[in-house]
């Protein structure tokens, strides 16, 4: 296109328009300014220079100043119930969901952090009212995500059950694994008062929920046992081994038992001793190195740890390497190796531990459910140390 000359004449115009308009925004944000209260400014002062006490007090003496500073209200509302102080934050959010003048979305907005308020204050029913009250509105996911907090905390399982199937439809992200465990705490329950056939459908649906359920799998072989049914708990416990092979070794032990009880217990050592060669495990070859050790004697049972620690070399698998020693060697050079074995076993205290993966807790024995962070299936199966191998 050809240059014209009135095309001059844009620029200047442009750049008056641009003036213009910048000149307008800076009187306004000098008004907005000047009409906020002094104790604002200070506030602001007080969290630069990382002095959040002066701070919240500046900002209380805002909002007495100026209740309309709606969205102050949340932040410190909010800022209250993360340093622990709950009964402020129930006060500063019940004074918003009493206002009159409050639109929609912000009463919304305070139900949804006054239900918070109650959750952390431990006033169950309110909260659970509160998030039932949120479920036809933008907070409806998270409201579902407090509540299967709540449900998990009252130990109501059923009603998580109900939750995580409402989450399925909201989030179209699968709870079927929390789903199964919730169903597993229900037959422990029900196992705790006798009721043998309620338990077992409730591992039915657990494994409904989530085919891979290791934990309801293990109770229903805990179930056919307890009724002097091993045939059928071998079974079941050697399912385990299709659904994730790193829980075999929470089953040796009641394995090899199961096949003793049923008088095969040469087939049951076959078994565990295939399973070892696949799946190494430091609990499995415990359990093994006790039952050889009963069979064929302590130079058999030697011999089977010190070809594992060829294999997989661990501390705890010296452990029991030279627990093994001890029983085959001459009482002149016993003092020698008990020594060792003291100051290996020592050392491997904190290596035989269970820890979680997801808040990094560590126990001596294993858990479904955190005690510390409290999620569902976070720990290995397997010792701290035993990471390194593989399977």
């Amino acid at each position: 296109m050809d240059f014209e000359p009135w095309m001059l004449l844009i620029f200047p115009l442009f750049f008056g328009m641009g003036w213009l308009a910048a000149r307008i925004d800076i009187k306004q944000l000098v008004d907005e300014s000047s009409a906020l209260p002094r104790s604002y400014f200070e506030g602001l002062n007080f969290l630069l220079n990382e002095q959040q006490d002066k701070a919240i007090d500046a900002f209380i003496e805002v909002v007495k100043v100026d209740p309309q500073t709606v969205e102050l209200h949340f932040a410190l509302g909010s800022l209250f119930r993360r340093r622990g102080e709950v009964d402020r934050a129930l006060r500063m959010h019940l004074n918003l969901v009493e206002r009159a003048d409050l639109d929609k979305d912000k009463r919304q907005q305070a139900l949804f952090e006054l239900a918070q308020d109650y959750l952390k204050a431990g006033i169950l029913d309110r909260a659970e009212k509160l998030f039932q009250e949120l479920q036809d509105t933008p907070y409806a996911k998270p409201a579902l995500d407090f509540l299967l907090e709540l449900y998990q905390k009252e130990k109501d399982w059923l009603k998580a059950i109900g939750v995580t199937q409402q989450l399925n439809v909201i989030s179209g992200t699968a709870h079927d694994k929390e789903a199964a465990f919730f169903y597993c705490e229900l037959a422990a329950a029900e196992l705790s008062r006798k009721r043998v056939d309620t338990a077992r459908d409730y591992l039915q649906q657990a494994l409904l929920q989530d085919p891979h359920a290791v934990r309801a799998t293990i109770m229903l072989g805990d179930m056919e046992y307890a009724a002097q049914e091993p045939e059928q708990a071998i079974a079941i416990w050697r399912r385990i081994e299709r659904m994730d092979a790193q829980y075999l070794p929470l089953v040796a032990e009641r394995l090899l038992e199961a096949y003793r009880q049923s008088g095969r217990m040469d087939a049951g050592i076959a078994v565990l001793q295939d399973y070892l060669a696949q799946y190494p495990s430091l609990d499995m070859m415990n359990v093994l190195f006790h039952a050889i050790l009963q069979r064929d004697g302590a130079e058999a049972a030697y011999a089977l740890v010190r070809n594992e620690l060829q294999r997989n070399p661990t501390l705890l698998g010296l452990d029991k390497l030279l627990e093994a020693r001890l029983l085959e060697i001459s009482d002149d050079r016993r003092d020698d190796v008990e020594l060792v074995k003291k100051l290996v076993h020592q050392r491997t205290r904190q290596l035989a531990m269970y820890r979680c993966g997801n808040c990094g807790f560590k126990a001596r024995q294993f858990y479904w459910h955190c005690p510390a962070c409290h999620g569902w299936d976070t720990y290995s199966p397997r010792r701290s140390e035993e990471n390194g191998l593989t399977i």
